[in-house]
This record gives structure tokens, sequence and C-alpha cells, in this order.
């Protein structure tokens, strides 16, 4: 006889943690339909256009019509003109491509990069659901920790913001050319990728800006690809606190740094520069569209403007 498995205790501690992630993850959901308005969503459908056309049905000749649509067998079997009317083929997969590597839970505002992260894909998540699109997820570091694949309505897309915000990857470091290997596996149609990523590639920083560079051009010939930089201002520019230690979220390396140098400070400050400006310029010169968010600062203008200058550029 087969004995049912023994329920496992649930802890008033797991009870209240559960009812907190719950909590919110639907804040953040009514968050983000609020900031996706009619103004966004239309933004959205214009810029991502459906795959092609479909033949929808035959209809009689009215002057004005295209002569072209004319379905000269349906013509000739009934003596009268007809044509042939198409509708768009909507319906698109959106892929979000999301680091949830050790450094993307830093942050010296309110939030953490990838909290900013979250709500930036729930944002354009919840734009695909509204024009009947797809979305999957895929969350990663130095592995692919996380795939679901894409899915439609609104218990999916708290799915997608619940894990994004929460799941516990099992590694620390980043390796975005596996997360694109990984997704050119198991996305087959064309699709339209967003990489969402603080891009924090590490030593040696130009070996690996160059192989994630081949990567990107790779997938970006079989996909649609859109650059999300997430970064924080601590990431740029130190406080003058004196001496501190620095832990690297990723290595567990810990060094010493004299906030107090001026001369420290700068060195910081330019290389941190150096290193953004330099990745910018790799991937946008595959032709690849990259978003800047800053953590701290109102992200939401930076998507209405990408928006824009991407349906002026397909006009």
């Amino acid at each position: 006889m087969i004995k049912p498995l023994a329920s496992t205790p649930v802890s008033l501690e797991d009870e209240a943690r559960a009812a907190e992630i719950l909590g919110r993850v639907r804040r953040m959901e009514v968050r983000t339909n609020r900031l996706v308005d009619d103004s966004l969503a239309g933004r959205y459908a214009s810029v991502f256009k459906g795959r092609g056309m479909d033949f929808d049905r035959v209809r009689n000749y009215v002057p004005g019509d295209d002569v072209r649509t004319i379905d000269w067998n349906v013509t000739a079997r009934t003596g009268d003109a007809h044509v042939k009317v198409f509708t768009e083929e909507r319906e698109l997969t959106i892929l979000l491509i999301i680091d949830v590597s050790a450094s993307s839970d830093f942050g010296s505002v309110a939030d953490s990069k990838r909290e900013l992260a979250a709500e930036a894909a729930g944002v354009l998540a919840a734009s695909a659901i509204r024009n009947r699109d797809k979305v999957g997820l895929i969350l990663f570091s130095d592995t692919v920790e996380l795939y679901i694949s894409p899915g439609k309505g609104r218990t999916h897309i708290m799915r997608l913001i619940r894990e994004t915000l929460y799941f516990q990857p099992e590694q620390r470091g980043t390796d975005i050319s596996a997360a694109l290997d990984f997704a050119n596996q198991v996305t087959h149609r064309k699709s339209v990728i967003f990489l969402v990523s603080d891009f924090c590639l590490g030593a040696p920083f130009e070996a690996n800006l160059a192989k994630l560079r081949n990567k990107l051009q790779v997938t970006n010939r079989r996909h649609d690809v859109i650059a999300v930089s997430v970064t924080d201002p601590r990431e740029e520019s130190l406080p003058n606190v004196g001496r501190i230690c620095i832990e690297d979220a990723e290595t567990g390396e810990v060094i010493e740094i004299d906030t107090g140098s001026a001369t420290v400070r700068d060195a910081y400050e330019k290389q941190s520069r150096h290193r953004r400006e330099t990745t910018a310029i790799r991937i946008r010169s595959l032709g690849i569209d990259l978003l800047e968010f800053i953590n701290g600062e109102y992200w939401m203008p930076a998507l209405m403007s990408f928006f824009q200058s991407r349906r002026q550029r397909s006009g």
C-alpha cells in the first residue's frame, strides 16, 4: 500500500513572507498598469509590428480596391469581381532576458537594480499583453537560472514579476553570452528580445566585451534585440567618506579604497565611465538599440523617447 506523503508544515514566518511577496507583486502590478497608459500601449503597437499579413476572406470588389488583390479564380467562377482581404498577423513573442547575478542586488537608493529591472520588465510585459502578444522570461547569472516559456494573461505577468523580484539564483557571476545562446536554442521564430543587465562584464573587460559583441551580433540576425542597461549612481562615482572596504558582489574579492583621495575618486570615475561608454558604443555599432536606466531616476521618459524614435525610423 502506498502511503500519501505528509505535507510539509508551514511556519508563521513562511506565511508572513509569502503574504509580503504576494502583496508587493500586486502593488507592482498596479503600478505597471498605471504606467502602461493608452499612449504607451499605442506606441508599443506602432513600433512592434506583426510578422506579416494573413489571408482573411474574399469579398465583392468595390470601386477603389487595389486591382492587385483581385482573386481571379473566384471572379472566374462567380462571374463577379472579388478581392482577397488580408489582416495583420499581430501576435509577437517578447522575450525578457534579465540579469539576476549578485551585482543586480546592489542599490544605493531605495530600490536595487534588480527591482528597477523588474518594474521595467513589468511595464514591457503589460504593454505586450495588451496587444495580445506573448511574453517569456529568462533569468540568468553565469548560467541560465530560470526559463518561463512565452504566455499571456494577468496571472502570467504576475508570475514574471514575482520571479524577477524574488527568484534566488544558484550562481553569483554574469555570463550574458550563455543567456543569448539559450535564447537562440529555445526561440525558433523571430522574436523581440529585451536584454536587461548592468553589463558588469568583469576582467578581462575587453575580452569579455568582444565575446558579448559576437553573441549579440549572431542573436540580432535572428531576432530584434534591444539592450537595456540598468546602473546605479554609486557605480559611477564614489563619495568622500574616507577609507572603506568594497566587496565585489560576484567574485567576493574585498579591496580597501581611500575615498578621501581625489586622485582615487577621479580614477574610479574615469574607469567606470570608460567601461560604460565603450560598452554602449560596441552595442550600438551592431545596430542594436540601447536604453540606459539609472537607479533612482525616473526612467519612463527614456522608454517613451525610445518608442518615438524607433517609430520615426521605421516610418
